[in-house]
């Protein structure tokens, strides 16, 4: 039985440096607050995958981010690798052969980002069973036009990120047709929502566990989600 994981790409949550486009409404505290919270609740929807190992890929410095002592409990059940590579592609694609370097040859792997706090462990759990099932791949269609998820077995087909435009209204059909060209068969999981634009809080604050760090930061941020 091939082993699994969940893979967390992420970027320290620092002011100023992250969720900037949520700055035209929110203060980069807060800003980053929020991308804290959605990296808390991701972080522990995937240690709650069973058997899964989750491996982080992280850019930045979490001594320097909002909610570091948080994130450095959470992170310490995990194993984290740095980031490399020039492009989104590049990172994406060498955190996906770290991920199987580290949970083992042939791992069936779902990654995900920080965008998406309300992603479910039923979520990952259908990415792993998917390419468990068949060995190829499965894609999670984000409501901009790009992905929140991806689930390969031993990293194959994630040389085919640095090809793919990324941040576009198309990069999600890019993705899934250079999966296919690369002779993959691919899943669709369910389409989510990514956080990007301060109309997206709420929003997603609202498919999340009252509970959840998000849920009850945007609360407090924004009057209307409660």
């Amino acid at each position: 039985m091939s082993r699994t994981g969940v893979l967390v790409v992420a970027k320290a949550p620092v002011p100023g440096l992250v969720k900037t486009r949520l700055m035209t409404r929110f203060s980069a505290e807060d800003a980053a607050a929020l991308a804290s919270a959605a990296l808390l609740d991701t972080l522990d929807t995937a240690l709650s995958v069973p058997g899964a190992s989750v491996v982080v890929s992280l850019a930045g410095v979490i001594d320097d981010a909002v909610g570091a002592d948080d994130l450095r409990e959470r992170l310490s059940r995990t194993t984290v690798m740095e980031q490399h590579g020039d492009t989104l592609g590049d990172r994406l694609d060498s955190a996906h052969r770290d991920a199987v370097a580290t949970i083992g040859d042939d791992a069936v792997v779902m990654q995900v980002g920080m965008d998406t706090p309300h992603v479910t462990v039923e979520h990952l759990q259908a990415g792993i069973d998917a390419v468990t099932a068949d060995g190829g791949a499965a894609l999670g269609p984000a409501a901009d036009g790009g992905w929140w998820g991806l689930a390969l077995r031993g990293a194959r087909g994630s040389d085919t990120l640095p090809g793919v435009p990324m941040s576009r209204e198309d990069t999600g059909a890019r993705t899934e047709q250079a999966l296919r060209d690369a002779g993959l068969t691919v899943h669709r999981l369910p389409d989510l929502s990514d956080v990007d634009h301060p109309e997206d809080v709420p929003a997603a604050a609202a498919l999340c566990a009252p509970s959840s760090a998000f849920a009850r930061l945007a609360a407090r941020l924004v009057p209307a989600v409660s």
